[in-house]
């Protein structure tokens, strides 16, 4: 086989030097981030030839490190200083060496995209038989009149290294623009005569996120996270996934399975047209935040969604799902009504309130002290097929008597609030006494509850699951 020549065009001007690895399981990513920064701010940044270091991750966990330095011989010493610096020795233990490929490309610009948070790295052999000056002409044509001129574009580099293997990288201001260019670039008819230039065997792409911001991105506030979590169904981006911990994520859906292959699992198995989630309120407690969704899980659904956070990472899940119902006598819906949070100076006496009603009312039946606890002239109602105020309650609680239905509240697991909203998680019988999980969100005003919302749904039995969490 007949091998390149190196692009005639192509002038000494930077060294790219290109690393792609797993890390070791049980190695913890944020840690490893952590530490990635370090060993550039500590070691690689001060190397002879220095000159640049980003590091990314791609969405199927695999790094990679992009280091630009001055000359061939900077980039030598300082990896052979890496490979025996016991400064380094623990984070090199980080990785998983089997996994580990490094290869340096001579570039035919200086690397200037500072900001750059996504990075696109295609290598390749050029066909047999390629004139490289043709191919160098086109090459620099896919930038002119293409990539260019895309939204978010900063910087296109190209390069060749000692064994013709030519490299091309692409640096976005963001993945959502880098997508963006993606699809109309496969279809303009440049890319057809730039790959069939391609040897299409050697083809190798990478997209990775850079971790600086992905690092940007926790600071994000808890309820953000969960936020752009459940927004990924609509919008497919990988990113969020990287604020569940990869090796402990808690599944209370006892329909889906432990950890985050379980979560990957479900995503796998989406209908044609995917999932959708319609954030219509979210909450922050503490380590908590609880959500309430509109769905298009397997049909619509409305849904509570709660998310536990260690470290700034989700690492448990309860959820409680139902099926949309039609408005109810009142007309309401299962989602509209207030959004708004207010008094976030009275959370934890809202909390207080809505602990206090599920236990005397609900769990210990004082049923006179229903008026302490409810706003007896202003009280709306979203449950499917209660009507407003205490009239419409006591009516729902006769239909149940008269007709050997429960409604019974037997264990108060769970209180998260914030501000004027409090949601209870409970656990009882409903309709004909199946083992059920009570979820409702109340509305608080001066101290009492204004509003409500709920999902009651059964609990499967226990041979059905698939995870042995519980359901609460």
């Amino acid at each position: 086989m007949e091998i390149p020549q190196k692009s005639s065009t192509m002038k000494d001007m930077t060294i790219m030097e290109v690393t792609s690895f797993n890390i070791n399981k049980g190695v913890n990513s944020m840690d490893f981030s952590k530490r990635d920064l370090q060993v550039q701010n500590d070691f690689t940044s001060k190397q002879p030839g220095f000159i640049k270091r980003q590091s990314g991750i791609n969405e199927k966990g695999e790094y990679v490190v992009v280091v630009f330095w001055k000359k061939m011989a900077d980039a030598e010493a300082s990896m052979g200083k890496f490979m025996t610096d016991a400064s380094v020795a623990d984070y090199a233990a980080m990785i998983d060496g089997p996994t580990m490929k490094m290869a340096r490309y001579t570039m035919d610009k200086p690397f200037d995209a500072d900001k750059s948070q996504f990075i696109e790295i295609m290598t390749f052999d050029v066909a047999p038989g390629t004139d490289i000056k043709k191919f160098d002409m086109l090459n620099q044509r896919v930038e002119t009149d293409f990539t260019s001129k895309r939204d978010g574009f900063l910087q296109r580099l190209t390069g060749v290294n000692d064994n013709g293997r030519q490299a091309v990288a692409v640096y976005w201001a963001s993945k959502e623009l880098s997508d963006a260019s993606l699809k109309p670039f496969m279809s303009a008819p440049i890319a057809g005569q730039f790959m069939g230039m391609m040897d299409q065997s050697s083809m190798a792409m990478g997209r990775y996120q850079t971790l600086t911001s992905i690092k940007s991105s926790m600071e994000l506030s808890k309820k953000d996270k969960v936020v752009a979590l459940l927004n990924s169904f609509n919008t497919g981006d990988q990113t969020p996934i990287s604020y569940i911990n990869p090796t402990k994520y808690i599944q209370h859906n006892l329909g889906v399975a432990d950890g985050l292959a379980g979560f990957g699992a479900v995503m796998q198995h989406a209908p044609p047209g995917g999932f959708k989630a319609n954030v219509i309120r979210a909450f922050e407690d503490g380590e908590y935040v609880f959500t309430h969704t509109e769905y298009d899980f397997y049909g619509p659904k409305a849904g509570f969604d709660v998310f536990r956070f260690e470290n700034g990472q989700i690492v448990e899940h309860w959820d409680n799902l139902l099926e949309v119902q039609k408005p109810n006598p009142s007309g309401r819906t299962q989602f509209d009504g207030a959004t708004k949070i207010t008094d976030l100076d009275k959370t934890e006496a809202n909390k207080k309130v809505a602990k206090d009603f599920i236990t005397n009312v609900l769990l210990n039946h004082q049923m006179d002290k229903l008026t302490t606890y409810i706003n007896p002239t202003n009280y709306i109602q979203h449950n499917p097929a209660v009507a407003d105020g205490l009239d419409g309650f006591g009516a729902a609680m006769k239909y149940f008597a008269d007709n050997g239905l429960v409604m019974e509240y037997t264990k108060l697991h769970k209180v998260l609030g914030q501000g004027n909203f409090v949601l209870t998680m409970s656990e009882g019988k409903f309709g004909k006494g199946e083992h059920t999980a009570f979820y409702d969100l109340f509305r608080m005003e001066n101290g009492q509850i204004v509003e409500h919302w709920d999902v009651i749904a059964p609990i499967p039995a226990e041979s059905d699951w698939k995870n042995t969490n519980g359901k609460f």
